[in-house]
This record gives structure tokens, sequence and C-alpha cells, in this order.
């Protein structure tokens, strides 16, 4: 992931949990003070009464009746939710890593019609919060100093401080919410992967990052090693099987129904080998494959049974997303360059490069028929792709302020929703040809999106010191038997 400079950020970092405080036997991380910015708070919405009160669900029932979705008390505030989302649309900053004309953009995108309820709200709970990590990097002559900060932001930050205190930034991607069942999601919260029913309004911890973890199963010839304090960057669940990477190169590998973790590893050692994104997936014999993609240009490919390492194919640069074709026999590779690239997954070798966006690549996600392929990109952008015509995209999908960071189909194909790294979650119908769209708008940077595997549902994940939840959406039905009985 590019650096660039970050000198307007939209979110302030205020509390992080440090490091040095860990106690490996009863963690309780400690929450500090001090900002990077020197500001006393991380979100816009903070008040006393929802500081001293305790947090609570807002159902379809009680939206209906005028309440906010979130439960932001516009009343007691000095503006109006149209004055402040106003306000975010025009000092929103979307960063650009190159400099790339975007003049004739606009006249690429998909005119969408907007409007359309394909999910309608159904919860928003604050008992479960998704969380964002990030570092900080500070040098000072020799020394190398990594200050590990738990924030509530769109940025991963990197400060190199001497005389004239530069600072810089990364982008974080945005994989940190999968849904396995319409009732079943699993989630990153602060140091721990959590487990939320839906069904019964309850929590679990499945995997604490802050202990020591030792994998359960070590193959012959296997790079399983211990890790402890590990920094969550990316998941995925699939098929039974959570995989997590972490920012200096981590994988971790869980079998949902077994106890402890069955590998872990550092698949890389480079100070710059964070791990951007993992997949799991099937090749065309059937055989379970977990794919990384990390910040050293390399992408891994391991087995799903033993977790060996198959494969490692090297690109021109720092890969940020990964995903496998329906059918394991291609993978889409994005990264720090405006281009994208198809590779046969058995080989690593290119097949196609697909040209059109303008900046860096974050996010994509294959169509369940194998033939589309959708891309998010920095430049406010998600394009379509057919493999079987790939001269051009066949459509340019528009965020409203910011990259595209997360891209999801549902199982049967209807929908696609992309969502930006903060307030908007954009749900097309296929079908309409991408014509017609529905606009999820909230407040708060998105750490996830996932539909659920049978389509019904829809959860979003949303970071906010004070208004931090997930929130669900359920399928529309258009059936009018059903219509009656409601």
């Amino acid at each position: 992931m590019e650096q660039f400079p970050n000198h307007e950020l939209e979110y302030i970092v205020d509390d992080y949990y440090d490091i040095t405080d860990f106690e490996d036997e009863n963690y309780s991380p400690r929450i500090g003070s001090s900002s990077i910015d020197g500001d006393s708070s991380d979100s816009d919405f903070e008040d006393d009464f929802e500081l001293n009160n305790p947090m609570t669900d807002t159902s379809a029932l009680e939206v209906k009746k005028g309440k906010d979705i979130q439960g932001i008390p516009w009343g007691r505030l000095n503006f109006t939710r149209e004055e402040y989302r106003e306000s975010r649309l025009k000092q929103y900053k979307n960063y650009e890593s190159l400099s790339l004309s975007r003049e004739d953009l606009e006249k690429e995108c998909k005119k969408v019609e907007k409007g359309h309820n394909f999910y309608d709200f159904q919860l928003n709970t604050r008992l479960v919060k998704s969380t964002i990590v990030h570092f900080q990097v500070t040098m000072s002559n020799s020394t190398l100093v990594l200050l590990y900060d738990l924030v509530l932001e769109d940025e991963f930050s990197c400060g190199v401080l001497y005389s004239g205190a530069v600072k810089d930034t990364f982008h974080m991607l945005r994989n940190l919410l999968w849904a396995t069942s319409k009732h079943d999601v699993y989630l990153t919260q602060n140091y721990s992967v959590m487990h939320w029913s839906s069904m019964l309004r309850k929590s679990r911890e499945v995997l604490n990052v802050a202990r020591p973890i030792v994998p359960t199963l070590n193959s012959p010839g296997s790079m399983a090693q211990t890790l402890s304090r590990v920094q969550i960057s990316t998941m995925a669940v699939k098929d039974n099987l959570m995989v997590a990477g972490g920012f200096q190169g981590e994988v971790m590998c869980k079998y949902l129904n077994q106890p402890g973790v069955a590998f872990c590893t550092k698949v890389a050692t480079d100070e710059n080998a964070i791990t951007n994104s993992v997949d799991v997936y099937h090749n065309p014999s059937g055989a379970m494959r977990v794919i990384t993609a990390n910040n050293d240009a390399q992408v891994r490919v391991l087995d799903g049974g033993n977790f060996l390492c198959l494969n490692r194919f090297t690109f021109p640069w720092s890969v940020n997303n990964i995903s496998a074709s329906p059918d394991g026999k291609l993978l889409a590779v994005l990264g720090d360059s405006p281009e994208c690239l198809l590779a046969d997954a058995q080989s690593g070798k290119v097949v196609s490069n697909l040209k059109g966006h303008l900046d860096y690549s974050f996010a994509s996600a294959w169509h369940p028929d194998g033939n589309i392929l959708a891309t998010g990109n920095q430049d406010t952008t998600c394009r379509l792709w057919d493999v079987r015509n790939l001269s051009e995209s066949v459509q340019v999908l528009k965020g409203r302020m910011g990259a595209i960071r997360t891209i999801r189909f549902t199982s049967d194909g209807r929908f696609m929703a992309m969502a930006e790294p903060a307030d908007f979650v954009h749900v097309f119908d296929t079908k309409s040809d991408y014509a017609a769209g529905q606009e999820i708008d909230l407040f708060g940077e998105i750490a996830g999106i996932s539909f659920s595997p049978d389509a019904d549902a829809l959860f979003v994940g949303v970071s906010d010191r004070t208004y931090g939840s997930l929130l669900e959406f359920n399928r529309r039905s258009y059936d009018s038997y059903l219509n009656c009985i409601f």
C-alpha cells in the first residue's frame, strides 16, 4: 500500500491501545489520551447523554417512528443531519496516490437510478463494535519505533518524525466483517475476533490475538510458528475456515468447529510485509486453498489442509487485494498500480492487464457466474470487467466521496454491494444492468460489509468510538402473499 500525505484527516486519532501494556495472562488494554494531532475526540457525535447511558439496539420499528438508524440524537446537536451530511460531502478528503487527470471520469460513469430499497433496515446493535487497526511509525536518527494504535478512522497511518515533523499515511483495507449465515457474523473488535449471533443478540470471543497463539497443527515442512500480539489487518471466513492476516506478515488459520488455531506463521519478515488480503477458494480439482497478498509484492498459495506453501508469485508492486474466480482458475491481483491483473491460479502467469482505473486498487469480487469481475479503486470508482472480452470495462460505477474499499456479490448474483471508506454503502441490482441502486447513508468509518450466504441479509460494520456498531439489513420480499401476511 502506497504512502501519501496525511495533512487533513477527517477523523483525528484520539484513543490508542499501547502494545507495551499488554498483559498476556489477563489482557486489558489501557486507553491513552494522547493524540497525533492533539484533538480530544474521534467521534463527531459524542455527548454526555450517550456516554452516561447504556448502549441499546435500534430496531426497524423505532426507525419507522423517527429514530435515527444509528441512534444519533440529532435533536440535541447544533446541526441537523442534512447540514452535517452536506458538510461531510464538502470537506471529506479522498486521497490520491497518482496525479492522473480525472476530468473525463464522470462521463464514463453509469447513470444510476437511486432510491431503491433492495435491503430494508432491520437492526443496529452497539453491543459489538467493528474496530480498525493501524500503526504509526516514528523515526529519530537511526532509531525506529513502532507504536500500534487502535483508532476509529479511515487511515493506516505511518508518521516519520524528524525536524519538520512530516507525517505520511497508508490506506487501510476493509475486509474485517464476514457473515456465515443470516444470523452469524464474525468481526474484529479490539484485539479479538468476535462471533455475533443476531438471533440470540449475544457475542463471544473466537480468537484473542493479544495472547500467544500456538498452532495445533504442525505438519512436516510446515512454516508454523507461535505468534503473539498480532494486529489483524484483514480476514476471510469461508467453508468453516477463518483466515486472518496481520500487519507484520502474519497469517492465522482457525477451523470454526475446533478449539485453538490450526496454523499460524509469518509468511514474510520484511518491515513492510503487511498481509493486505486473504482468500479461501477451491481449485478446479476441489482442493481447498488459502491465498495471501502482501505488501512485499508477493502472493502465496497455501494448501487448505496442511497449510504448506504450494506456490509463491511475485508482482511488480505491493499487492493490496487478491480474489479467486469461482472455478478457481484465475486470480484477480490488484495493488499499487492503476492496472489490475488477471493471473493463472496454478502458475501465477499474468494472462491479462485490465486498464481503465486512474489510481491504486483496493478491492475486487467475482460474480458467481465467473464472467464478471468487479474492481474497486482509489479513483472512487468500481469497474466491471467481462472476462470473455477484457479490452475495456463494461461498466463504471461511482461512489459519493471516497475510494471503493470493499465489494461483495450476493450468492445468487442478483445484487452487488460496494463500500466507501466512510458513510456510504451502495447496492446495485445486477438484473437492471446496474442501473438501479440503493444508497445506504450513515456516518462513520466502514470496517466491512458482508451478505449472508443465502443473500437474505446484509451486514455493515461501523467504526466510531461512540456510535460504533453492526447494522443489519434484510432483503425485501416482493411476494404478494407475504405482503398480505404482514
